[in-house]
This record gives C-alpha cells, sequence and structure tokens, in this order.
C-alpha cells in the first residue's frame, strides 16, 4: 500500500509533517481537532504531499524532513 508524506502550514506559521496510508483521512482527523499535534493550530493547510510505493522509504524520507537539514531543504524547495 503506498505511502504519503505531508507537510502543513498551521495557523500560527508553523509546519507539521506526517506520513499516512490515507491522506484524505488524516486530513479530517487533524482538521476535527484529533491530532495532538495540530489541535490548538487550527485550522491547517495542506502545502506538499509526496506518494511512496515503499513504505520505508516514505518514513525515511519523513525523518529527513523533521532533520536540520531537511527544513532548510523543505523551506527551500517544498513550502
Amino acid at each position: 500500500m503506498n505511502q504519503v508524506v505531508y507537510i502543513l502550514l498551521c495557523n500560527d506559521g508553523t509546519f507539521y509533517t506526517g506520513c499516512t496510508q490515507n491522506l484524505e483521512e488524516r486530513l479530517v482527523r487533524h482538521q476535527k481537532g484529533f491530532v495532538d499535534s495540530t489541535k490548538y493550530k487550527l485550522p491547517i493547510q495542506l502545502v506538499f504531499y509526496c506518494v511512496f510505493t515503499n513504505k520505508s522509504k516514505a518514513f525515511e524520507f519523513e525523518k529527513y524532513l523533521k532533520s536540520g537539514s531537511g527544513i532548510a531543504f523543505r523551506n527551500k524547495h517544498l513550502v
């Protein structure tokens, strides 16, 4: 099954990076305040997503995007 790595822009100007198999369902959970990391930062906006066929590659990319160099890459190329 495909994995999706996604980036949200929160209302406080911060970004949230996550990984899921079902992006639509996960966005609904964010928007309804069911995700602890974003429930006090609503509304959120999807600004980037990328679909992977390899689950481990998706998790590697998510981890990278949360690192210092990954944040710099995100800011320069993805958002």
